[in-house]
């Protein structure tokens, strides 16, 4: 007998008896799980023969019955002594894998990704004692029958994924992983993956988890870690970068793998001013001597501003703020070239700035990416509800507009109808439309809110004139831009001429926000936050980022009402959701007397009873409204992003 094969199986006795000992102590099972016992749960409704192929050693969780699982420990290792009957059988076995390899395939049942040995326990025991990374098994899939279920849907998700990947080995904690990923790597969604590819993939992955090895803390689930690597650097980096490189790059995107995994809201500051770092005494000292005397900032801008009402706005803001500080800012404009905002970003930060403005949601990614490799940069990005770390977000709480001039409709709306023409089916929408259905609700009880979506159709305010609905709520503009009165802009009363009777516009002062964050930094007291926190600024009506702009022809009774409204939400008296409301389908969203917490208000995905519409499925939308809807949807956990070219 090979001394070897003895010295071995002592090195795995010592293993087995070891990981019993440890399960003990943590009151988990000691011994391989039996899929008799798992699948008594379960309503099975199918068998697949898949054949043999190479199954993850890691995989192999348990055996078909309880026949042999005291002789092994749960890591397939040895528990009886090496004179024992089965103790010389391994020996023999491991004597044969040492002169010629095992070759004869195991039999095996996968259920819900895991196998289990129907025979082979043996053969699996040799080979994980040596860390074989496969074994060879013949494979028969039972199939459970599907339902709600998280476990249930994810398996079904990977179902699909297998057939295209034919990977296992590759497991999301998360629902929808498998199809992001299968986007992320730059794949149409019906890609069929080469034998090229597969091993690009383990081999990129391997190094990617290895890399995780060396934090302190493993996230839950390695696969979801890298679906937030690929948000921010490419595939082929994995591939590319060295090992330390790699384990640094990693490291930066910790909080964020971390945040991700434990599924943590964002931190929302509703407060008018910024967080403030510490204020013991120690720390005003400190701070008294890092005062700036001027700041660098950029803003980056995904369009010419004389081109995008939206982009206006943020540089109406940027030249607001460079007045209320001259002298102490230097304010830069980048546009982004095709698209490429990683690298204006680093443009902006080559050329000294220290704060960055992202001004669209869509640049999220470069902005993780720069602040991940440059943290001299404090960056910022205009978005609402983005669960990330070393980003600030920043938006502002448009609702409280929209309930102003919701009650300004209200009170116009002589046929108790009023229309409103909502955005995109984004995070903060709902909200908008919510709190402009109760403004309306407030003054005129029977009020109805029809409601369109310009990114469903083109011209909706004309579609509900043609209705015969005579006040229409549409965009909201920028505070300072006087020229957005008319059929696309603002609340106003249509009464069948040319031009409308503007009433009410929600509009927007970035220019605020920008000069409290950049007097934050000129006082070395800018805070952006915990390192492992994703912190959200939602500012409202107290701060001064929003405002209701009236116009002349708004009757004085009406006007008297909507300053009233300002001045309860400026002075926090009045909240527009403590109140009581009702959904469409008749559920008790709140009852009045609590109200609603910042969080529920910007992941609202509901409407109220008052409202005749609905929210777009992603497939109704218009192509160009799909790429906002995918980053900050509503139901964008369902949805992928396609990359143009593969990353494999």
């Amino acid at each position: 007998m090979n001394f070897a094969a003895s010295e071995q199986y002592a090195k795995a006795l010592k293993s087995g008896l070891k990981y019993v000992k440890t399960a003990q102590a943590q009151g988990t099972r000691p011994y391989p799980a039996v899929l008799d016992e798992v699948e008594k749960d379960y309503e099975i409704v199918g068998r697949t023969e898949l054949g043999q192929m190479n199954i993850p050693a890691e995989l192999i969780v348990g055996t078909r019955s309880a026949g042999r699982t005291a002789a092994l420990a749960g890591n397939f290792m040895p528990l009886l002594e090496a004179d024992t009957e089965f103790g010389v059988k391994w020996i023999h076995l491991c004597d044969a894998h040492l002169e010629e390899g095992i070759r004869d395939p195991i039999l095996a049942y996968e259920f819900l990704g895991y196998f289990y040995v129907q025979e082979g326990n043996k053969r699996v025991s040799v080979l994980r004692s040596f860390d074989a990374p496969t074994v060879s098994a013949n494979v028969i899939r039972l199939l459970p029958a599907r339902s709600e279920d998280p476990e249930i849907k994810r398996y079904y998700e990977f179902l699909r994924f297998f057939e295209l990947s034919g990977l296992y080995g590759l497991r999301f904690e998360k629902l929808g992983g498998y199809a992001r990923l299968q986007a992320a790597l730059g794949m149409d969604e019906d890609h069929i993956w080469t034998e090229e590819e597969r091993r690009s993939f383990r081999s990129g992955f391997a190094r990617f988890q290895s890399a995780l090895e060396k934090m302190k803390q493993q996230p839950a689930a390695p696969a979801d870690a890298l679906l937030v690597w690929l948000q921010v650097f490419p595939f082929s980096d994995l591939k590319e970068r060295t090992a330390a490189e790699l384990a640094d790059r990693v490291a930066k995107l910790w909080p964020d793998m971390k945040l991700q995994n434990e599924a943590e809201e964002p931190s929302i500051s509703l407060e008018p001013e910024l967080p403030e770092k510490d204020k013991s005494l120690v720390s005003k000292l400190l701070t008294a001597v890092s005062q700036p005397d001027r700041v660098r900032v950029a803003f980056i801008y995904g369009f010419e501003p004389k081109s995008s009402a939206w982009t206006r706005a943020h540089d109406l803001g940027r030249q607001a703020m460079e007045a209320a500080l001259e002298g102490k800012v230097e304010a830069m404009t980048y546009i982004a070239k095709e698209r490429d905002y990683y690298s204006a970003m680093l443009g902006a930060a080559e050329d000294g700035a220290e704060l960055i403005f992202a001004t669209t949601p869509p640049m999220i990614e470069a902005c993780r990416k720069l602040a991940a490799l440059d943290k001299r940069v404090k960056v910022f990005n205009c978005a609402l509800s983005q669960p990330y770390t070393g980003v600030t977000m920043y938006h502002a709480r448009i609702y409280e507009s929209k309930f102003i001039t919701g009650a300004v409709a209200g009170a116009m709306a002589a046929n108790d109808r009023v229309g409103y023409v909502a955005s995109y089916p984004i995070f903060g929408e709902p909200a908008a439309i919510n709190a402009f259905a109760l403004g309306a609700r407030m003054v005129n009880p029977r009020v109805r809110v029809e409601l369109l979506w310009s990114c469903v159709r083109r011209d909706c305010a004309a579609e509900l004139r043609r209705r015969g609905v005579e006040v229409i709520s549409n965009r909201d503009a920028a505070k300072t831009d006087a020229e957005q009165w008319g059929f696309e802009w603002g609340t106003f009363l249509d009464c069948g001429g040319e031009s409308p009777v503007p009433l009410a516009l929600p509009c927007w002062n970035w220019g605020v926000l920008y000069e409290k964050v950049v007097r934050s930094a000129l006082s070395g007291k800018l805070n952006t936050g915990p390192a492992d926190k994703a912190l959200n600024l939602w500012f409202g009506m107290d701060s001064g980022v929003i405002d209701v702009k009236l116009a002349d022809e708004v009757p004085d009774g009406v006007r008297s009402l909507a300053l009233l409204l300002k001045h309860g939400l400026t002075e926090g008296s009045l909240e527009p959701f403590r109140t009581r409301i009702v959904d469409q389908n008749g559920v008790l969203r709140c009852d009045g007397e609590t109200g609603l917490s910042p969080e529920e208000i910007s992941k609202m995905d509901w409407l109220c009873e008052n409202v005749d519409g609905e929210i777009p499925a992603f497939d109704e939308l218009l192509p160009g409204a799909r790429e906002m809807v995918r980053l900050l949807g509503l139901y964008r956990d369902e949805l992928t992003t396609v990359k143009e070219e593969k990353q494999l």
